[in-house]
C-alpha cells in the first residue's frame, strides 16, 4: 500500500465533480493500492465552509474520507515547525507548507495536490509533490 497525503484542493474536486480534474482526484481516491493519512489542517480546510453553506453532501464526502483515514498526524508543534521550514526554505505557502510537513511526518510516500506545477507546493523538499492539475 502506498501511503498518500491529498490536499484540500483534490477533496473539493471529487466531492463536486463534473470535471476532468475531478476524475483524476477521484481516480486517487478510489485506487485500492492506496491508504490516506490526514491531519487536523486538511479537515479544518475543507469541512467548515461546506458545512456552514449547507453543502450536505459535500460535507457527507469529506467525513467519509476522513473516517478512512489510516494515519493521523498527532505531533502538531512537529508538524508547525516543519512547515515554517519548508516555508522558509522553499518559499511554499503556509497552509501548503503545513500539508508538505503533515505529509512528511506520517511517512507518506506522496502528495498529491491539485494545484498548477508552477505553483510553490512543488518546491516542496520535504515530501514528493504530484499533481492532478491537468497540463
Amino acid at each position: 500500500m502506498k501511503l498518500t497525503f491529498v490536499d484540500a484542493g483534490v477533496l473539493i474536486a471529487a466531492a463536486r465533480g463534473g470535471t476532468e480534474q475531478a476524475a483524476r482526484a477521484l481516480a486517487i481516491l478510489d485506487d485500492p493500492d492506496r491508504e490516506f493519512a490526514a491531519s487536523a489542517f486538511l479537515r479544518l480546510e475543507v469541512l467548515p465552509q461546506a458545512a456552514f453553506h449547507k453543502h450536505q453532501s459535500e460535507v457527507a464526502f469529506y467525513e467519509a474520507f476522513f473516517g478512512a483515514v489510516g494515519t493521523w498526524v498527532t505531533d502538531l508543534p512537529a508538524v508547525v515547525d516543519l512547515a515554517l521550514q519548508e516555508a522558509s526554505t522553499c518559499g511554499v505557502e503556509a497552509m501548503d507548507a503545513l500539508h508538505v510537513a503533515a505529509a512528511a511526518l506520517t511517512g507518506a510516500s506522496e502528495l498529491v495536490t491539485a494545484e498548477k506545477p508552477a505553483r510553490s507546493i512543488h518546491r516542496a523538499r520535504a515530501v514528493k509533490v504530484i499533481t492532478i492539475h491537468p497540463a
